[in-house]
């Protein structure tokens, strides 16, 4: 069973219908909207910053999901795909979006919908993603930009594939 924890006194909020992988940890202020998949030693830390994460988000094996005492806090929108061990840091992702295998996502960026960020990436803090964009590098850079009406219908797709892959495991 997942491991969801209190801190400060308060308690994770779990959506209904969403997968927990036996050994994720789920700590804090954490609210985790409906549909949800958080996979096998993921952690999500609510401990020092407050984590929203929409619904239809997967966040996928290894993955670290945090904030910084003081200076920023988690927003995830809906339908969003976030790769095997990315660490996601005190950052806005918007709906419909990816996040790439082993992507870096660090403190008070902003990665606007329909926006990739290649497998890898190091996306430094601040960076403002622009929506329907793809990003990769380390540093990450503008790598190109997507048609943004095709993107966010592809990676919705995307994401419900994840909800139908999570049913799989319950």
């Amino acid at each position: 069973m997942a491991l969801i924890k209190p801190l400060r006194n308060i308690e994770p909020q779990i959506g209904e219908n969403c997968f927990l992988a036996e050994n994720c940890s789920i700590l804090g202020e954490v609210v985790l909207g409906e549909n949800c998949s958080v996979w096998y030693n993921t952690v999500i830390r609510g401990d020092v910053c407050s984590i929203q994460i929409g619904d239809n988000v997967n966040i996928q094996d290894l993955s670290m999901v945090h904030g910084s005492y003081e200076k920023s806090k988690v927003i995830i929108g809906n339908n969003v795909t976030i790769g095997h061990s990315a660490i996601i840091h005190g950052c806005t992702i918007e709906d419909n979006c990816l996040i790439g295998m082993g992507a870096i996502v660090m403190d008070n960026v902003i990665v606007k919908k329909g926006s990739i960020i290649a497998a890898g990436s190091v996306v430094l803090e601040n960076t403002v993603i622009e929506a329907g964009t793809m990003w990769g590098g380390t540093p990450a850079k503008l790598l190109k930009t997507l048609d943004l009406e095709e993107s966010l219908k592809n990676l919705e797709v995307f994401a419900q594939g994840y909800v139908k892959c999570a049913a799989l495991h319950k």
